[in-house]
């Protein structure tokens, strides 16, 4: 793979693209990107204000094509209602749905709807939204240019398995950082299991594709925001400390942005940074964990997630 950069982005004219948790750190770095080669970018914010204020920055620093979509995924009604909305506002035509929003290493909390907060905000929720956006999307993406599923993991989807029939930690103790690694194991598992779904429609080649990505070790505020809930000085500490040994974060935006919008890529790559145990560096082939190769954990995690959000799978 040759040394992509931001400014090999093909021109997005034309093309609108859904960025969850477009607020801060690589949410707001893509959708500025992305409106800056000329997508109308609509970016998705749980709190009103702060979402406005990151739509004044997508429209100053990237373009003026943006929307502000009111979005929790920590609420089943709220990830309906946005893609009510979605869908309404675009004329049912998305061409990349980006699943960037994330907590990580939160306590022991709950959502709305009672699922552990990580594997509810960081799978269950996008999970939903993207079954939900699948006619739009449908809409977007032909034969030719497929419309695109840009799902968000991490390299910590090594760091431990997934128990499908314990998502929430019922029976488990809970440890903050096993349900990260579980909720970011989910989603390479929900990717491929998409990508073989909609590869299996009717034996036709398909207008959606399905894809994943990871930004490598980035210097973001998710690990501040993170320990800021355990503790205020852990959350002063840990922003600066991580920053100094990340990569900053127009290099961690590269694989996502290449994934959304690269014409080499098919259903089912997953993408990272290529140097450093894919630490850094620029878009590159990733490696999965042996867990998130297994086919059957992937199609189990799948009924399971339809029946935790009782939302019906698209495809089925």
């Amino acid at each position: 793979m040759t040394r992509w950069a931001l400014e090999q982005m093909p021109d997005q004219t034309g093309r609108t693209v859904l960025v969850t948790g477009a607020t801060s750190g690589l949410g707001l770095a893509s959708a500025i990107a992305l409106a800056g080669a000329g997508a109308h970018v609509l970016l998705t914010a749980r709190d009103r204000e702060r979402g406005k204020a990151a739509l004044t920055r997508v429209q100053r620093e990237g373009g003026p094509g943006a929307e502000l979509i009111e979005l929790d995924l920590a609420d089943l009604e709220s990830v309906r209602d946005a893609a009510a909305d979605v869908r309404e506002r675009t004329g049912d035509t998305v061409h990349v749905l980006m699943n960037n929003a994330g907590v990580m290493g939160t306590p022991p909390r709950f959502t709305v709807d009672g699922f552990e907060l990580q594997i509810g905000t960081n799978h269950l929720g996008h999970a939903a939204l993207t079954w939900l956006l699948m006619p739009a999307l449908r809409g977007g993406g032909t034969a030719e240019r497929p419309a695109r599923v840009v799902t968000l993991s991490s390299l910590a989807h090594r760091g431990g398995g997934l128990d499908v029939d314990d998502l929430h930690f019922a029976r488990r103790r809970y440890l903050a950082s096993a349900a990260y690694s579980a909720s970011k194991l989910a989603n390479l598992l929900f990717a491929a299991e998409l990508d073989r779904r909609l590869r299996d429609v009717d034996g036709t080649i398909p207008a959606v594709i399905s894809v994943a990505a990871h930004p490598g070790l980035t210097g973001t505020d998710l690990l501040g925001n993170s320990m800021r809930l355990r503790s205020r000085l852990l959350g002063a500490l840990s922003g600066p400390a991580n920053k100094l040994v990340a990569q900053p974060v127009r290099a961690g935006i590269l694989p996502q942005l290449y994934a959304a919008t690269a014409p080499q890529v098919r259903g089912g790559d997953y993408i990272g940074p290529g140097l450093l145990g894919e630490t850094r560096g620029h878009p590159a082939p990733a490696r999965r964990s042996r867990a998130a190769e297994d086919v059957e954990l992937a199609r189990r995690l799948w009924e399971r997630t339809a029946a935790a959000t009782s939302v019906q799978p698209d495809p089925k």
